[in-house]
């Protein structure tokens, strides 16, 4: 294997833990969904650290290397409009799920504050703030910008 195949190896590998993080992160918002109970909050979060740390092992991965390979594959150049839209789409996809990372901080902390007051039972503001439609716009806006960065690198349009 060559280094650039190896440096395309690792790109899919980050994509990958980029889009496993989305699924797992989209799980935990649909779960979100239906609780209002601070230890079953307190749980998603647990879980959704997990998902979020992949989505920023995966985001500067994929970029990263794949900035890289263009740059190093004479087929392709850093200013073909395939690759400008693919970074174009990596930023809103990046301010995107970032911002919805704060938004989905908030039920996290609500309940463990909930649950320092010894308030364990269902709550209407941690529901509010489970179901927040914002982080869940954000999430969405990132999601659909990822899906179509897949898209266009498997079409290459005008390559």
């Amino acid at each position: 294997m060559s280094f650039q195949d190896w440096l395309f190896s690792f790109h899919l590998l980050f994509a990958a833990t980029l889009v496993g993080g989305l699924v797992m992160s989209w799980i935990v918002i649909v779960a979100l969904f239906s609780t209002n109970v601070v230890a079953e909050t307190l749980g998603f979060a647990r879980v959704a650290r997990i998902a979020n740390v992949a989505i920023l092992l995966g985001l500067p991965g994929t970029i990263a290397l794949g900035i890289w390979l263009a740059i190093l594959r004479p087929e392709f150049h850093p200013w073909d409009g395939w690759i400008i839209a693919a970074i174009v789409l990596w930023a809103i996809a990046t301010a995107a799920v970032l911002r919805s990372f704060v938004e989905y901080r908030k039920p996290a902390a609500k309940a463990r504050e909930l649950a320092a007051a010894g308030r364990l039972g269902a709550s209407d503001v941690l529901a509010t703030l489970n179901r927040t439609r914002t982080g869940l716009i954000f999430r969405a806006v990132g999601s659909v910008a990822i899906v179509l960065i897949v898209i266009d690198m498997i079409y290459k349009p005008g390559a």
